[in-house]
């Protein structure tokens, strides 16, 4: 059935085939990241670094999401998505989706892309491009730099062919010794190590990728043989990790040892350039045990994640233009626990700044003497953490310091195994949260003693992680808070995590697994009733991903009774809108741009009297049911407003977004009907963020 005429039996049968398909919609997604690099009005360097981001999402993408598709089939436990599609199927499609973006990816960075850059005097050169005198600087930088940390690899009946290793770039040469008269080729490989920048500097911002700097010196790691061809190839793995938390005694260790493994799981992709020959990508499929589906042809050079070094020259002019995030105006005067005892403070980064809020927080709370516990939730942080700095002057002054690090954080786990190490040396109580679950809510807890000797609790809830690095380009919300039922809350959640409390009833938050979900479930159904009864009511969310098939379905359920609902999904969305009969009333949007769109929130017209909530949870089953996740409510009305303003702004004709069509197609609207650019509401918040900084 084509795609209109299976759109046409819908509006008949709104109920048939009601969800879209989760891994195509992520796809879609990562589609909405190229059209940024193909934008033209995008400063330059910012158009190569979406490219870079592009391709990074797409590794991802197959270490997890496809992974767990094959190992369905493998396992033979494959049943059809809520889609419809089954496994088999939805690969297939797969296939079909990154083909296709992956020719959109290459064209726009071999044409406009480096022809712009040529133009600005930046080039990624081929060998056979390079002048003689910078062929003559890559020999001696071979020999000096690149050649001691090589390692060929032989394939012969002594020699079997190695294990490579995830999104590793890899040579795959054969050779022929011409001592021998049977004229023999044998295959070999090179890892191109980590350690080697992927594209090397000529000088005068030129570059030439570092597997052409390798591939012209092979004659010197295969002395006396015959160079026949070479390629470069990559391989991508499942890289999903594996602990049974019932069953070990150590977590630390366990993961530890899982970590190993992963570089190592089943194949998943095989990426090779375009000018491969049949019979060493014949060979290269066989030995990694790749099918004809898991190979992907494409113009080099590969790894494009890689364009993140160009991206990154000092070449200002070609970026978007410096952004200083502005001192939230409540913290300007006084200091951060004076300023919470009058009202609780809404901040909004990268507007507002992380640093001199969120870090200043906790460094306040170690410097200050009458501070007494920290309590600390950490999912990622940086590399060099003012976070992790502060809770260990913290300990080292003799505060109580308990941390909980979630061990299982994907693809930080070894950063986090460290932090947690180093916490542990200092003498903070580090603790790795509740068997089968991850920790991903963002908590911090101060315990203070005032003046007047009573106990006080300083609580901050957010929508993003304690990265101080992130948080210069995610888009997060943060409540600090001295409210008593607030602090309340949180103690009785940190003795759940760290102890054996069974209550999870709280006042102001919705904490998953337990209440979470139906906590949403009940205000949807609440906003049905309210508009039944003719009382104020509508439905806004603020979220990464809407896959969730119980919230979608209610979210049918109410759009079906009338409910207005806006919907702002950064990420994959199962959901149909505007479909008669199912979700006529729904809008979707979507908005990408310089920052990272990240934070979430839930706001519920609730008959007049606003219900809104933020914190670290999007509408995903994993969120909902293996996470512990939690909200926050917003109790003041001027946050309130502010939030809806923001809300509202961002499904406005008159802004810049994606519109989700009922068939899963994604439209980017950023021009009026006059050709005029539609309002950034970035750029929006950057400057009322600035203007309500200088206000006060």
């Amino acid at each position: 059935m084509t795609e209109p005429a299976r759109i046409a039996d819908e509006e008949n049968d709104p109920q048939a085939d009601r969800f879209l398909d989760r891994e195509e919609s992520w796809l879609r997604f990562n589609q909405r990241v190229l059209e940024l690099a193909e934008d033209p009005d995008i400063p330059l360097l910012e158009r190569v670094r979406f490219l870079a981001i592009f391709a990074s999402n797409l590794d991802e993408f197959f270490m997890v999401r496809v992974a767990g598709l094959a190992r369905r089939l493998a396992t033979g436990i494959a049943v059809p998505a809520p889609g419809g599609r089954h496994p088999r199927e939805q690969l297939r499609r797969i296939s079909e989706v990154v083909h296709e973006l992956g020719r959109r990816h290459a064209q726009v960075f071999h044409g406009p892309i480096s022809k712009a850059l040529e133009t600005a005097g930046i080039m990624l050169v081929r060998w056979a491009e390079l002048r003689p005198t910078e062929r003559e600087r890559m020999h001696q930088l071979f020999r000096e730099q690149i050649y001691p940390v090589l390692t060929p690899f032989a394939v012969d009946p002594a020699h079997p062919f190695p294990h490579i290793s995830g999104r590793s770039l890899n040579l795959g040469i054969f050779v022929r010794d011409p001592s021998r008269s049977n004229g023999r080729r044998v295959f070999a490989r090179i890892k191109v190590p980590s350690v080697l920048p992927r594209f090397i500097a000529l000088g005068g911002d030129r570059f030439v990728p570092v597997e052409d700097v390798i591939a012209a010196h092979l004659s010197q790691l295969f002395a006396g043989m015959e160079i026949i061809e070479h390629h470069a190839f990559r391989v991508t793995r499942n890289a999903d990790l594996e602990v049974d938390e019932d069953e070990t005694d150590n977590l630390l260790k366990s993961l530890e040892h899982e970590l190993l493994r992963r570089r190592f799981g089943p194949l998943v992709r095989l990426e090779v350039e375009d000018t491969i020959s049949d019979d060493a990508l014949a060979l290269l499929s066989r030995e990694l045990g790749a099918e004809p589906g898991e190979v992907y042809r494409t113009q080099g050079p590969l790894d494009l994640s890689g364009l993140t070094q160009l991206a990154d020259l000092d070449r200002p002019e070609l970026k978007y233009s410096p952004f200083v995030p502005v001192e939230p105006p409540e913290l300007i005067d006084g200091t951060l626990f004076d300023a919470m005892r009058e009202r609780e403070l809404l901040v909004h980064h990268p507007y507002e700044s992380f640093n001199t809020s969120v870090v200043r927080f906790l460094a306040d709370a170690a410097r200050d003497p009458k501070v007494l516990a920290i309590k600390q939730t950490l999912y990622r942080t940086s590399g060099d953490s003012p976070i992790v700095d502060a809770l260990i002057d913290a300990a080292a002054a003799g505060k109580e310091v308990v941390v909980l690090v979630e061990l299982k954080a994907r693809f930080d786990e070894q950063n986090n195994i460290s932090w947690a190490r180093k916490l542990e040396d200092a003498g903070c109580h580090v603790v790795y949260g509740l068997v089968g679950l991850k920790t991903h809510c963002k908590l911090a807890l101060v315990v203070r003693q005032e003046d007047d000797g009573t106990l006080r609790r300083y609580c901050h809830i957010g929508t993003g992680n304690y990265n101080p690095s992130t948080a210069r380009i995610y888009e997060d919300l943060g409540l600090f808070s001295c409210a008593p039922e607030v602090g309340q809350d949180i103690s009785d959640l940190f003795n759940h995590l760290t102890g054996f409390s069974r209550d999870v009833s709280y006042r102001r938050l919705l904490v998953a697994p337990h209440a979470l979900r139906q906590g949403l479930l009940d205000r949807i159904q609440g906003e049905i009733d309210h508009h039944r009864a003719k009382r104020p009511a509508r439905i806004r969310a603020k979220t990464n991903s809407l896959v969730d098939e119980e919230i979608v379905d209610a979210l049918y359920t109410a759009s079906r009774a009338g409910v207005p609902i806006d919907l702002w999904v950064r990420g994959g969305c199962v959901l149909r809108p505007g479909i008669p009969g199912l979700s006529e009333t729904i809008r979707v949007r979507s908005i990408l741009g310089r920052f990272l769109e990240h934070s979430r929130i839930f706001a519920f017209d609730n008959g007049g009297d606003t219900d809104m909530w933020i914190g670290s949870a999007d509408l995903m089953p994993r969120n909902m049911d293996r996470r512990v996740e939690a909200l926050v409510r917003i109790a003041d009305p001027d946050h309130c407003e502010r939030l809806t303003e923001i809300m509202d702004m961002a499904m406005s004709d008159t802004v810049s977004s994606w519109h989700l069509a009922p068939d899963g197609s994604w439209t980017r609207h950023s021009r009026d009907a006059d050709g005029e650019p539609l309002r950034d509401i970035q750029r929006w918040l950057r400057r009322h963020r600035h203007l309500r900084s200088v206000d006060g």
